[in-house]
């Protein structure tokens, strides 16, 4: 009998020990997601946007990665992103014949001059210009401008591939658009504190600030790569003329100095008039009043 009321007195022991230790791990359960709760509010943030940053970088890196792959995996940007550029130097025997006829070529593989500068001297008369032409043009037209050469000084042509920058780009700017469509959702839905609000809207802005300079710099590479760049520098040799000793003019010159001098001493006599008239007044006076006095 004692035996089963001990067994008895041990069971009711250890259910004791078990609740008792239940009862510690909620209550440190409670502590830790009061103490949660506590933080969040001392720094200002909601559970929502605590955890957008960290998704949103993590999403960013992930969709990145995979752009990159699906862009490999796909093909999507089969074509190269070649920049050409060229520049030339030619002796010609008329520089405007030849500027004239340049422009011509450019105009007819749809092209335009896009800069020009003319010098002149005593010995050199020289033209600067860059053509823009489509990059699909380029050889053809720089061959053609350089047919029209006496002599060719220098021709240099650079090229530079931008390609893996374009599509880098690219793929930053169709993730910077998922985020960007993100954060507008959470904007219209899970955002209800004026705080939450101001920090969202803060973040939208960063991001369209970085995809318009994303789309800026595709949009400047793609101009690049759809033109290229020709700069040519055309010149001719000018003998230069004697100076004449002395100058002397010829009968015309000296008959119309003639005129020109007649006409300024007659329109001075006139003017003269207008300023010494007072003087005139009192002469007639005076002619006058001593006449009378003889009669």
């Amino acid at each position: 009998m004692k035996t089963n009321k001990f067994k008895i007195s041990r069971i009711i022991i250890l259910i004791g020990i078990a609740l008792l230790g239940y009862s510690c791990a909620n209550s440190e359960n409670k502590y830790a997601l009061d103490s949660e709760h506590i933080m969040l509010e001392d720094t200002g943030e909601t559970p929502v946007l605590s955890s957008v940053e960290s998704e949103e970088q993590t999403k960013e890196a992930t969709l990145l990665d995979s752009d990159r792959i699906k862009t490999k995996k796909n093909n999507v940007d089969t074509k190269l992103k070649i920049i050409k550029n060229a520049n030339c130097r030619i002796k010609v025997k008329q520089v405007e014949e030849v500027t004239m006829l340049a422009k011509k070529i450019a105009s007819k593989y749809q092209g335009y001059v896009s800069d020009e500068r003319f010098t002149n001297t005593n010995y050199t008369k020289e033209n600067r210009f860059t053509i823009r032409i489509p990059q699909d043009q380029f050889d053809v037209v720089l061959d053609s401008i350089c047919k029209l050469a006496e002599f060719v000084d220098y021709k240099n042509i650079s090229t530079l591939d931008v390609t893996e920058e374009y599509i880098d780009i690219t793929s930053r700017l169709k993730t910077k658009l998922d985020v960007k469509e993100r954060y507008e959702v959470i904007l219209r839905t899970k955002a209800k504190t004026v705080e939450d609000i101001l920090k969202t809207e803060e973040k939208l802005n960063q991001l369209q600030e970085e995809i318009e300079s994303a789309q800026g710099r595709l949009r400047y590479l793609s101009n690049k790569v759809s033109y290229s760049t020709i700069q040519v520098d055309v010149y001719q040799t000018v003998i230069p003329k004697e100076e004449p000793a002395g100058y002397h003019p010829h009968f015309l010159d000296k008959a119309k100095e003639g005129l020109f001098f007649g006409w300024s001493i007659i329109e001075n006599l006139t003017l003269l008039l207008f300023y010494i008239w007072p003087l005139l007044l009192l002469g007639t006076v005076i002619f006058v009043y001593f006449k009378w006095i003889r009669k």
